[in-house]
């Protein structure tokens, strides 16, 4: 059914148009399609405007596309409508933020959990507002609950929440962590049809701006918390520096499985055996562990061994004497993987206790160190002759150059103790260039899809950067007790689900649909008496991400109601 709009032209050339409600409907004799007109408005300079206005208001009503008549002058009435603009409000990202937080199982699981503990507190809403909070505009829980809630988006469920919320929010996600993150993966893992056969490894660090370690666990909600800032190795170069360790497993598609948050002073090879053990719990199946170098150990070894267990581990080259000297010297052709991947088989050992090692060869990193090699070494040869030139005795300078970490490692000292170039330690540094070195178990995997399951470890690296760097900002931590803090992290990670979630289904880059979902605003205003509160117009863009994402369009008219000053009055 539609508005039909016909033409009849005058003898004097002059046009009439006439309004009429038609329908199309089939005539089954002769075949076709014909119109028939349901109700004839006249003449479209003598219809009645504001009739027609109000029909059109009457039926989006009853469809739903408002919740109430949009207040509206008539038109035959004089002058224009005053309408005063209270604020504008983000609506894209909360839009899509909620539809992923209940489209991973994330809101149910939690709900679930407040369930079973009893609890009526809206522990949901606040959680979904802090992960959204990370999702749009990173900042601390205060300026959470006092400004981003309040003053930048259109969030209307949370908008009695206040900081004390936040934080009680917090205390429950620590207790009840393990399964919600459970119940997230195993929806996850169906939504998406995750592939977690191949399962990513690795840890990162994040300090914090204090001078004093933790020394005393806590308990909370009958759980022992360990204190978590403590001094230890930093990937961040900041050793003086208290600070915890995040742990995270990934899917090859980027999707968190789990996460862990450890002690400061935990190294990563003693994290193995218990990040094993917490998967299995999860019953995965056949799963592939693949991690870095700093996992590399004969304990992990055998622990990732145990029940038929499957690694890829990088290995310290430098540290092992079995790799420099029968893998990287063991003679045989690399075959070709891609432009910048060649690979190499080496078995070491026999029987049982035999060992696989795959050695790939970067040739264009290769050549890249080859060239830096020479320029440090043409510039350590003129430091050299300079103190070749000095007196005998033995100065500052060449204590300078012996410990120095760009020039000591082609260094070594002659009777008198002073620097010289040593061509051997030249030429083994040559053997490693562009080389690295994985170690595997599964005999099944050929030796190209092994270098490339361990290349495909970049996608946790990137994880790790989106948590700390660009993004979800994991730091600065404001939190001191060990269960917030872990508590923090968790909510990062379920943010990065999101995020990730968004751009598998999207195929698009999580900067580029904020930026896109930025033009899909709320506007709330004052006209004739009423507070409106209305999005924007939908642009293509926007609507091509919403369909994307499975997301309906949101209503027009958000809500519609009377100022403050008429209800108190009345």
């Amino acid at each position: 059914m539609y508005l039909r709009v016909t033409e009849r032209h005058n003898r004097d050339g002059s046009a009439v148009r006439y309004f009429a409600l038609a329908e199309n409907i089939w005539n089954a004799d002769a075949k076709r399609s014909e119109t028939r007109v349901v109700h004839s408005f006249g003449r479209a300079d003598q219809v009645d405007h504001a009739a027609l206005q109000r029909l059109v208001r009457s039926i989006n009503r009853i469809l739903g596309e408002g919740e109430g008549e949009a207040p509206s002058k008539d038109a035959t009435s004089a002058g224009p409508v005053d309408i005063e603009v209270d604020a504008v409000f983000e609506l894209g990202i909360p839009l899509v933020a909620r539809h992923l937080w209940d489209q991973l199982g994330i809101g149910p699981a939690i709900r679930t959990c407040t369930d079973k503990a009893g609890l009526t507190a809206p522990h949901e809403v606040a959680l979904f507002a802090m992960a959204a909070h990370r999702l749009d505009d990173p900042g601390s829980k205060r300026g959470c609950a006092e400004r981003w809630l309040a003053d930048t988006v259109w969030m209307p469920e949370a908008a009695e929440l206040t900081v004390d919320h936040l934080y009680r929010a917090l205390d429950f996600l620590a207790v009840w962590t393990d399964e919600i993150e459970q119940a997230v993966f195993l929806q996850t893992a169906d939504l998406f049809r995750l592939d977690v056969d191949l399962i990513f490894y690795d840890t990162t660090t994040a300090y914090f701006e204090i001078d004093e370690a933790d020394e005393v666990e806590q308990e909370w909600a009958g759980r022992l918390f360990a204190p978590l800032r403590r001094r230890g190795h930093s990937k961040e170069g900041r050793d003086n520096q208290p600070q915890v360790i995040i742990a995270m497993a990934v899917t090859r598609d980027g999707m968190p499985v789990r996460s862990w948050v450890l002690p400061g002073d935990t190294a990563d090879v003693s994290t193995v055996a218990k990040i094993k053990a917490d998967l299995h719990a999860w019953r995965l199946g056949r799963c592939l562990f693949v991690g870095d170098a700093g996992m590399y150990s004969a304990d992990n070894l055998a622990a990732l061994s145990k029940g038929l267990g499957r690694y890829i581990l990088a290995v310290p080259m430098r540290k092992l004497r079995e790799v420099e000297g029968d893998v990287l010297t063991r003679p045989g052709r690399y075959r070709k993987v891609a432009d910048n991947l060649q690979v190499k088989e080496v078995w070491v050992g026999d029987g049982e206790r035999r060992k696989r090692y795959v050695l790939c060869l970067n040739p264009e990193e290769a050549e890249r160190q080859r060239r830096h090699r020479e320029q440090v070494l043409t510039s350590l040869t003129a430091e050299l002759a300079v103190l070749a030139e000095r007196d005998s005795e033995h100065p500052k300078v060449a204590c300078a150059l012996l410990t120095s970490r760009r020039y000591g490692r082609y260094l070594t000292e002659d009777a008198a103790g002073r620097p010289q170039l040593d061509q051997g330690k030249v030429a083994a540094a040559a053997k490693f260039d562009g080389k690295f070195v994985v170690i595997t178990n599964d005999e099944t995997l050929s030796a190209e899809d092994v270098a490339l399951g361990y290349k495909g470890g970049w996608i946790i690296e990137s994880c790790f950067r989106r948590m700390k760097q660009t993004g979800l900002e994991v730091r600065p931590m404001f939190h001191w007790t060990p269960r917030r803090i872990e508590a923090h992290v968790k909510l990062c990670v379920l943010a990065l689900q999101m995020q990730r979630a968004a751009e598998i289904a999207c195929g698009l880059p999580w900067a580029q649909i904020t930026h896109t979902l930025s033009a899909l605003k709320a506007v709330r205003y004052q006209v004739e008496g009423r507070g409106i509160v209305q999005r924007t117009k939908i642009s293509p863009g926007v609507s091509e991400i919403l369909k994307s994402l499975k997301i309906s369009m949101p209503k027009r008219l958000l809500t519609i109601s009377k100022p403050p000053e008429t209800q108190v009055a009345a």
